[in-house]
């Protein structure tokens, strides 16, 4: 395969804005109505995802070892869309069909390119989602609680009507009904249980119509659908290296699994957990961290705030105030939170001395591309 052509040509469909998405999916649902109930009713927050999506798999398609992983998870988890192998002939054929509309310089050197290049992609994710046969594509949970802890933040309780594994990090995609076909991905705050009940945190964003809806409208009772857990932080449950977590906004949640997860297994590592909010007020989880300090000998949990004179909390930015509370070269880091409090905290410690392999990160904003607008980047 020619790869600098076929990204010079993918390059050009994505500079074409959003007009080439639009142009896909009028063609696939044109050329095949029945893929248009997959869909949300609205397209909005979809148009983007194919492109971000496509354009990693462009990225990485001389490096297979690091791509397949991402096309197994994708295939494992498109099973809550309801795909099935039959759909991703179409798939293919409008994606060649948009590619070639976009570029006056296609050939039959680039379609074969491409064919090859996706007929690779389809057997590996359809390869993946047969292998989950024998799992749900989703799981029913029922809201049990529903906190709202300030005016953009809430804390859910959910009760997964058949048990759904997933191990501290991981994220899980949900849909609610009053949003349909809009999956958005969130990290539970707790390791798995016996009892399966699982605490999510959302956060209200402008243009986040699953967040919203979380915060504002979902209610004790409701029934939501969850995905397939995947992969984000990479949480490394067997080693036994004292732990350094860095949380902004909603990246606390997977923080405090790694957190109950040490709780709950023994025996137990030093964790220093620092929580960056601008103000005071945006502590929307005090009372439970201060729990958690109180009953695990073996925890220090440090609040910074940015932005608020008036605080009697540490006052600084999160990643500075990390820095100078260390060293920390012996420890693993998890960093989760905005991009440029990731970046930040990330670059102080390679600074201070941290290994870049001892660090480990997922971005919570929609500034990046390739994110859930509600709040987390998924790539």
């Amino acid at each position: 395969m020619d790869i600098p052509a076929m990204r010079a040509n993918f390059a050009k469909a994505a500079a074409a804005g959003d007009e080439a998405p639009l142009w896909f999916y009028a063609h696939l649902f044109l050329a095949h109505p029945e893929t248009r109930q997959m869909f949300p009713v609205s397209m909005a927050h979809q148009r983007d995802r194919l492109f971000a999506a496509l354009g990693e798999v462009v990225a990485r398609v001389d490096d297979l070892d690091s791509l397949v992983p991402i096309l197994q998870q994708l295939g494992r988890d498109h099973r809550k869309f309801g795909t099935v192998a039959e759909h991703y002939p179409a798939v293919g054929a409008s994606l060649l069909a948009t590619l070639e509309h976009f570029d006056d310089d296609w050939d039959d050197a680039l379609a074969a390119d491409w064919t090859a290049a996706y007929e690779l992609v389809a057997s590996v994710m359809v390869e993946a989602a047969d292998e989950m046969a024998d799992q749900p594509p989703w799981w029913e949970a029922e809201v049990v609680a529903h906190e709202r802890r300030t005016v953009d933040t809430a804390v859910l309780r959910l009760r997964p009507v058949v048990p759904l594994p997933y191990r501290p990090g991981e994220s899980i995609s949900l849909e609610t009904e009053r949003r349909p076909r809009l999956w958005r991905y969130y990290s539970p705050a707790n390791a798995h249980r016996p009892d399966g009940e699982l605490e999510i945190h959302a956060r209200a964003r402008p243009g986040g119509p699953v967040s919203t809806a979380l915060v504002r409208q979902v209610d004790v009772g409701d029934v939501l659908r969850l995905g397939p857990p995947v992969d984000h932080l990479r949480f490394d449950p067997e080693s036994d290296r004292d732990l350094l977590l860095v949380a902004g906004g909603t990246g606390l949640a997977p923080l405090k699994a790694i957190v109950d997860h040490v709780a709950r297994t023994a025996p137990p590592r030093r964790v220093d957990l620092f929580v960056g909010v601008r103000l005071e007020d945006d502590l929307y989880d005090r009372a439970d961290l201060a729990r958690l300090e109180r009953e695990h000998p073996w925890l220090t949990v440090t609040v910074a705030v940015s932005e608020d004179e008036h605080s009697q909390l540490t006052h600084g930015n999160v990643g500075d105030v990390v820095a100078r509370s260390g060293p920390w070269g012996s420890r693993e880091a998890y960093v989760a939170g905005p991009p440029a409090m990731v970046d930040d905290t990330v670059e102080r410690l390679l600074q201070h001395g941290l290994p870049r392999d001892r660090i480990r990160t997922e971005v919570f904003a929609p500034s990046r591309p390739g994110p859930d607008v509600d709040g987390k980047v998924t790539t």
